[in-house]
């Protein structure tokens, strides 16, 4: 007789999902209204809607995707593939995206990916494929070279916060004329010249800031001081903050996001330099929290709820085939003048 410890455990029988025959009989309605309700058609009154998808939770009844896009031509589900999703803009793009999605009757299948690569970018397109997804909206706020992508050419794609080549549909806001109205703004208060603490180098939304920052001052005759990296987060602001401090010429400033201006503002309030009496700081992006730093801060507002539901609008055009929209939208932001930015000293 063989030892209990060294049996082999039966293997469990796979679990039985129910039938759309068995959802049917227990609402007492036919297949058909069962295969209307689970694709999520009009024509069904509310009270049969009702009682069907009761009986799918009931039941536990798990509508078959591949079987659904046989009769609707679509698995009802869009895919999203993103860098930071911690970052302020990216959360309120993806927040929008879904939004968006679950309002035009699609779920949204979500791949975070860490690598900043393109091999990562299309490991991460082959999963998702693999959850059948009707198109994949990519956030790519990491420089990447799209026109080596090599994306699946039959995958309806939209990029946000990119630079697509015109190879795909983008969505991004206007980040060259948010740039010039906040450094403009310093320049019109009197200030010779603004400094800039930008993002990350391998950031397209740093870059562009960056380059537009540098053309407006160039524009005005305003002499260009050399760029401070920072990383986004408020302490390389913060570090920033502190070299800027010890220059008695500087008194503007301009942060490529909130985050960092946070950490200008700290490191100036310990050097005894005071915002805006001595030395003015904007940011980029108006964050909920901006009217509340000390000083309120002025920014540039983006609506990153805009951005997310054109990119759904772009996606779906692709999916449903409808005519050809444009190839790429470009969201303008708004400038916000509060108590952090003033005059220079006399």
């Amino acid at each position: 007789m063989a030892d209990k410890a060294t049996r082999t455990p039966r293997s469990r029988p796979p679990r039985k999902w129910p039938s759309m025959a068995e959802v049917a009989a227990k609402a007492g309605v036919s297949s058909q209204t069962v295969s209307r309700v689970a694709n999520n058609h009009d024509n069904v009154d509310e009270a049969t809607r009702a009682r069907v998808l009761a009986a799918m939770q009931e039941l536990g009844y798990r509508p078959n995707a591949a079987a659904r896009a046989l009769v609707t031509g679509k698995f009802g589900a869009i895919g999203v593939v993103s860098f930071d999703v911690g970052a302020h803009g990216n959360a309120r793009t993806l927040g929008a995206i879904a939004d968006a999605a679950r309002e035009a009757g699609f779920s949204v299948n979500f791949m975070g990916i860490r690598a900043q690569t393109e091999a990562a970018v299309r490991q991460a397109f082959r999963h998702l494929m693999l959850q059948s997804v009707d198109g994949i909206v990519l956030v790519e706020s990491q420089m990447l070279d799209t026109t080596s992508l090599h994306l699946p050419p039959t995958m309806p794609v939209v990029v946000a916060d990119g630079d697509t080549g015109h190879q795909y549909p983008n969505v991004d806001f206007d980040q060259a004329s948010g740039t010039q109205s906040v450094v403009s703004h310093l320049l019109e208060l009197g200030h010779r010249t603004v400094h800039h603490v930008s993002g990350p180098r391998d950031s397209f939304a740093a870059r562009r800031r960056a380059e537009t920052w540098e053309r407006t001052l160039v524009a005005a005759g305003a002499p260009v001081r050399p760029t401070l990296y920072g990383d986004w987060t408020p302490e390389s602001g913060y570090l920033a903050g502190r070299t800027l401090a010890q220059m008695p010429e500087a008194t503007a400033v301009f942060a490529a996001n909130d985050q960092m201006a946070l950490g200008v503002l700290r490191a100036m309030h310990e050097a005894g330099r005071s915002v805006p009496g001595e030395i003015s700081v904007a940011g980029f992006d108006d964050v909920p929290e901006a009217p509340f730093f000390e000083p309120p801060l002025t920014t540039v507002h983006q609506d990153f709820d805009v951005v997310g539901r054109h990119c759904v609008t772009l996606l779906l055009e692709q999916i449903e085939r409808r005519g050809n929209g444009p190839r790429r939208l470009a969201v303008e932001p708004t400038l916000v003048v509060r108590a952090s930015t003033a005059p220079p000293p006399a």
